[in-house]
């Protein structure tokens, strides 16, 4: 290549308008993660228990990738059609078919399995693809529909 000649340009690919935040993390940024996550989904529309609740998911499936997962994960949160939807991923050694089946409560006295479950209840849904190559866990909370603002001129 002669200094005449431009490189080819590269391919850029688009960011998702919807995409609110995206991220790797580990045990040092749990933390900073919850408190991002807990912004974006305010700013979505999510509030009080709703926002509170969807907030304690997300953070149950990250400490979940730490534990589990290798100690170190990925975090997608994004908008779509009308919910909020989190995607947390590791690469630990997946999850176990009988752990993945199993939607009843841990008993009380049980020291671990209570983080998939309360992102399930906590959620609106939750979606889990598990297996040698790591986790991905998925789960949404309905958005309100926003009401146009109304001034002193309308209606």
């Amino acid at each position: 290549m002669t200094d005449a000649e431009l490189p080819a340009p590269r391919t850029v690919v688009p960011i998702e308008p919807s995409l609110l935040l995206a991220t790797a993390f580990d045990q040092a940024q749990v933390t900073g993660l919850r408190h991002s996550v807990t912004s974006c989904a305010h700013g979505s529309g999510l509030s009080g228990q709703r926002l509170d609740d969807f907030v304690l998911a997300v953070n149950e499936l990250i400490t979940n990738a730490v534990r589990h997962g290798g100690g170190q994960g990925w975090l997608r949160l994004w908008e779509r059609d009308g919910e909020l939807v989190c995607e947390v991923a590791d690469h630990g050694p997946g999850i176990s078919e009988r752990r993945l089946r199993d939607r009843d409560r841990p008993a009380p006295d049980t020291a671990g399995g209570w983080g998939l479950w309360l992102a399930r209840e906590l959620s609106d849904a939750m979606e889990v693809e598990s297996g040698d190559a790591g986790t991905v866990v998925r789960i949404t909370a309905a958005l309100a529909t926003r009401q146009p603002a109304t001034g002193p001129m309308d209606g």
